[in-house]
């Protein structure tokens, strides 16, 4: 990953986000979006000396956007503002969304739209570097006039009245900042509002989600390839023709993956295969029949999610918008989350798709009715005093049960606040928390039937698999052994969670044949 991400304004990237809220990497402004900081601050000075109306230096905020503020008040209307603001609820964001939010705000900011002081912007980006985390909670924004509880709990550790982690402490504000050198912020005017008024907390946690369900698509397919070669499944439905006929981007990608890590199995069946005989069975159920129509559609669907995080992420989600070009001030609706709130809501229906195929593959492969002549319950002794794998698919029911019931949309949820100021309202971070919790879900199925599958192979013979399956088994064993008797699941699921949730299991097939899609 890179030692440091340059921002200035319109390239930060879904990978580079994650490289500073993850990877370690630091964050700073590029030289042009200093000087575009600086100018259009020396455009809300002029702006204040002159009393010209503009919402957020001269005037109340919400509903009082009509009600004239004089100078000598207007920071403390910010004080004010974000002090009122602080009413998030519920457990904090995680550091590494924390890192995600403050760096999408950096960002945006770096456009230079927002007036606010470099010093500021700065202040913001030395906390990421030092590793000052506002805690944040993750609760209590309607995501219009962008995600205000949340943001006020950050700006309100920057001016040293909040709560923030240090060093993995939690402490007060003041203290940490002391502790890692820095001066608390006294908000000067504008700067309140235009910290807070902006979508980045729900387009630094959907970074994160695009980012972690790109890895589990591939992931899926690898264990969708092993439960077919478990279940001896046709390959014929992966032939390039059948794509060719129906030529959606995902379903062409994900059927090319699924040849690539089936090649050279001696499990799979094919018409044409010299082991299949008049009377066997010409096409399988749908779990593993349609894995490219299902796959491919999550995978537009996550296309869609990707394109719409990547403008956000470079995005001026704030209000009003100054122009330092014609000294111009332009209020607007840039603040509104309804983007963000459609992307997610789609990306947790799709993720939906993964977790219930899969789901019906781990019961395929466990039901002695259904998996080609495996033990029930891929019992390895002896049936009635060993149990198998039944708590594998009892476990992953209700994940599935519970993905549903999550992906509920958020975004067409409005509820009008503000004296009906903000009558629409878009819930996007309340689609961004639940995409990434069905993705947290999902992932823990997809492990699931890794473990199913690898176990099925065992009995069915490891040996007669496809290297790319092979080199997925290995992956597994490496971590998880052989059953050979009953024994704690939740320790092997815990253990496979890391293969999928680190990339390790895709980077092991990959190395095997080749880059997947």
């Amino acid at each position: 990953m890179e030692n440091t991400i340059r921002l200035d304004g319109d390239s930060l990237t879904i990978d580079g986000v994650v490289a500073v809220a993850r990877g370690g990497a630091s964050a700073e402004l590029s030289p042009e979006a200093k000087t575009k900081v600086a100018a259009c601050r020396e455009l809300v000075e002029k702006f204040a000396a002159s009393g010209r109306v503009v919402y957020g230096i001269t005037t109340g905020m919400g509903s009082y956007s009509n009600t004239a503020v004089p100078i000598d008040k207007a920071r403390l209307v910010q004080r004010n503002y974000i002090r009122t603001h602080v009413s998030g609820v519920g457990n904090a964001l995680p550091a590494d969304a924390t890192r995600a939010v403050m760096l999408t705000r950096a960002n945006a900011l770096a456009k230079g739209y927002s007036g606010l002081r470099l010093s500021t912007v700065e202040m913001l980006l030395n906390m990421i570097n030092l590793g000052v985390h506002p805690v944040i909670p993750e609760k209590g924004t309607v995501g219009a006039s962008g995600d205000l509880a949340p943001l006020s709990h950050m700006v309100l550790a920057m001016m040293g009245e909040g709560a923030a982690e240090y060093q993995g402490k939690v402490m007060d504000s003041a203290g940490a900042l002391k502790a890692a050198g820095l001066e608390s912020l006294a908000l000067d005017f504008r700067e309140g509002v235009g910290l807070v008024n902006a979508t980045a907390a729900m387009t630094g946690i959907a970074a994160l989600a695009v980012h972690d369900a790109r890895r589990l698509v591939k992931t899926a397919e690898i264990a969708a390839a092993l439960s077919l070669e478990a279940l001896e499944g046709m390959s014929d439905t992966f032939d390039e023709r059948t794509q060719a006929a129906r030529p959606h981007p995902g379903q062409i990608a994900s059927a090319a993956n699924m040849r690539k890590i089936i090649r050279g199995s001696r499990l799979t069946l094919s018409l044409k295969s010299p082991r299949w005989q008049t009377g066997m069975r010409v096409q399988d159920a749908y779990s593993l029949r349609c894995i490219p129509q299902v796959m491919g559609a999550v995978r537009d669907a996550l296309e869609y999610g990707e394109r719409v995080i990547g403008i956000e992420l470079n995005s001026a989600s704030d209000n009003p918008l100054l122009f330092v070009e014609g000294e111009d001030v332009l209020h607007g609706g840039n603040f509104h989350g309804q983007p963000v709130g459609a992307a997610m809501d789609f990306l947790s229906i799709a993720l939906n798709y993964i977790s219930g195929i899969s789901e019906r593959r781990i019961a395929r492969v466990t039901d002695k009715n259904e998996n080609g002549g495996l033990p029930g319950y891929l019992i390895a002794g002896e049936a009635g005093v060993q149990c198998g794998f039944i708590g594998a698919h009892l476990t992953a029911s209700s994940l599935v049960a519970e993905n549903r019931a999550l992906c509920h949309p958020a975004s067409i949820q409005s509820i009008p606040t503000e004296a009906n100021e903000e009558d629409v309202v878009s819930m996007g971070t309340i689609a961004a928390r639940k995409a990434a919790e069905i993705l947290r879900n999902t992932e823990y199925i997809v492990g699931l039937e890794l473990l199913c599958a690898a176990h099925a192979l065992d009995m069915r013979g490891i040996d007669k698999a496809a290297p790319g399956a092979r080199a997925a088994y290995d992956g597994i064993r490496a971590r998880v052994p052989r059953w050979t008797e009953d024994r704690v699941l939740v320790k092997d699921i815990d253990s496979i969670m890391v293969l999928v949730r680190n990339g390790g299991l895709v980077a092991a097939v990959e190395q095997a044949v080749g880059k997947l899609g």
